[in-house]
């Protein structure tokens, strides 16, 4: 097919580098560097966030596998060797979040910084990640919604080459990828936007309601879903989750009279416990 996009980048003998692991790291590298800029605003020295970056990836590489393996215990507990052949596919972006949330909020702990503070600093380069890494499912053909006609595709306006690469065994199919991407990257613009103008806590916030939001639609129109039960779809669920926690956030911040504004801050400490005095 004109314009079919090979999911291999570089085969170098046996190894195959894939355009997905391409996209990923990219989207990390790039969400890295956005962060580490607003991080040195505020005080923090140039190696502490690079610290919690890698720790947070590799934790969230091993908790998304294990969300996505939990919702398809039938298959894995008759296949167990699989379980951690991570390069056959099958991740799920709900479980790296709550992988490296988690790890996130322990390092906080350890080092005596504020999670919050820690979390309106790297909120806007996780939404701009998930919305370029959306482009390595597309790589991939995978995580796309239910059949359409090439028709519905070209009243869409798009470009040729992602019409060409929605045709999949005989048949054209939603874009998923690129609704959640778009829908990313205009969260990326409202919280770079918004951020100086909220409190702390608010932009993390902002960011669970304008991610879950767009999620919890498009996830309705995907054929590959994780599934609670026939009509139940896992990330639609966790999505109600994370809105009403992030409502939760905002009415806590905002009923506070302690909550500092973004634009105020320096280097915050963890909540009662005594000021920051530099690295650790």
């Amino acid at each position: 097919m004109i314009g079919y996009i090979d999911p291999v980048a570089i085969q170098l003998g046996g190894l195959s580098i894939r355009w997905y692991g391409i996209i990923i790291a990219s989207a990390i590298l790039l969400g890295y560097v956005i962060a580490q800029r607003s991080a040195k605003k505020v005080g923090f020295h140039e190696d502490d966030l690079i610290n919690l970056l890698i720790i947070c990836v590799i934790v969230a590489i091993v908790t998304a596998r294990l969300y996505f393996v939990l919702f398809n215990l039938d298959y894995y507990s008759q296949y167990p060797a699989e379980i951690p052949m991570i390069w056959h596919g099958g991740i799920a972006i709900h479980g790296g979040l709550i992988g490296a949330f988690g790890m996130g909020i322990y390092y906080c702990y350890r080092k005596n910084w504020h999670p919050l503070q820690i979390a309106d600093i790297v909120a806007p380069s996780i939404i701009l990640a998930q919305g370029i890494g959306r482009w390595g499912n597309f790589m991939n053909h995978e995580a796309h919604g239910g059949p359409v006609t090439r028709a519905f595709l070209e009243n869409l306006s798009l470009p040729n080459f992602i019409i060409d690469n929605m045709y999949i065994n005989g048949q054209y199919y939603h874009p998923t990828f690129l609704y959640e991407s778009v829908w990313n990257v205009i969260g990326f613009v409202l919280l770079i936007t918004l951020r100086r103008h909220l409190r702390i806590g608010e932009t993390f916030a902002l960011y669970l309601i304008w991610y879950s939001v767009g999620r919890f639609f498009i996830e309705g129109l995907r054929t590959d879903s994780l599934m609670l039960a026939d009509t139940l779809r896992v990330a639609q669920m966790m999505s109600i989750v994370l809105i009403v926690i992030g409502i939760v956030l905002v009415v806590i911040q905002r009923l506070s009279k302690k909550a500092m504004y973004y634009r105020q801050a320096s280097v915050l400490t963890w909540p009662g416990r005594a000021p920051y005095k530099g690295r650790r």
